[in-house]
């Protein structure tokens, strides 16, 4: 069926999964997997998974039950330690939030917010040189891009590139770069007086951030926001980043 795990995919995410090794063993890994990955993938509702995958109720706990562990956060962390530190590259990407996932009060509260195109989450992330996801981060849709900078960017290593765009330029940003041992390469704003080093060359392959967006896209669970959680949102974006890291492993073994 399509958007399965493959057994090269399967075989480097297993050793990532929490074990029980007591009581009652618990339903196939793999197929429920297969299961979350469809509804990554379709973006139907949980009650439309199909009959291969299990009963939909097995497959929803699991997803809750593993996100309120820090299991897909964690397996994300894991892949992306491998990542070429060479060059981070940060953005942000709005996301529209479906009728459905827009019903509960304290908004704010679930990182949705309003901007001209209506109830909006932003996606922030941080890539590497490969444009493969590093850190992940939400906010409403009305947020600044540089809001979640320090947060992001905190584990950047020294002798890297930082490659941002124009809503990245502020001193505070190329300082936090500065003691971080790396080089923002940054375009300067129309309003800036001074002149600063920049690289029209280097800041060309800004362009893999933009298409790691294009990609968790084309995830429909992540395209549109269904969920009302931002915690279950926030699961769904990671899940599609994982799938990205295991095709790039899958890829390069």
């Amino acid at each position: 069926m399509r958007y399965e795990l493959s057994d090269e995919e399967w075989t480097a995410i297993k050793p990532m999964l929490p074990n029980k090794p007591r009581g009652v063993p618990r339903v196939n890994d793999r197929r429920v997997l297969n299961g979350i990955f469809w509804m990554l993938r379709s973006g139907a509702p949980w009650r439309d998974l199909p009959d291969a995958f299990g009963p939909y109720t097995t497959c929803y706990n699991r997803f809750v039950r593993w996100r309120r562990a820090g299991v897909w956060a964690a397996i994300m962390n894991a892949l992306a330690a491998a990542h070429d530190a060479a060059v981070q590259m940060i953005d942000t990407s709005i996301v529209r939030v479906h009728q459905h996932g827009a019903c509960i009060n304290r908004n704010k509260r679930q990182c949705m917010g309003r901007s001209r195109g209506g109830m909006t989450t932003k996606i922030h992330a941080v890539v590497d040189t490969y444009g493969l996801p590093v850190r992940i981060a939400l906010t409403p849709g009305e947020a600044h891009d540089n809001r979640l900078v320090g947060k992001l960017l905190s584990r950047m290593k020294p002798g890297s590139m930082l490659l941002a765009d124009r809503s990245y330029d502020a001193d505070w940003i190329r300082e936090l770069a500065i003691k971080k041992g790396a080089w923002a390469n940054i375009p300067p704003k129309s309003n800036r007086s001074e002149p600063i080093c920049f690289s029209p060359y280097l800041y060309r392959a800004r362009n893999r951030i933009e298409r790691f967006f294009n990609r968790i896209k084309q995830c429909r669970r992540v395209a549109t926001r269904y969920d009302k959680l931002a915690a279950n949102y926030l699961a769904f974006v990671q899940l599609a980043s994982i799938r990205l890291w295991l095709g790039a492993n899958e890829s390069t073994s």
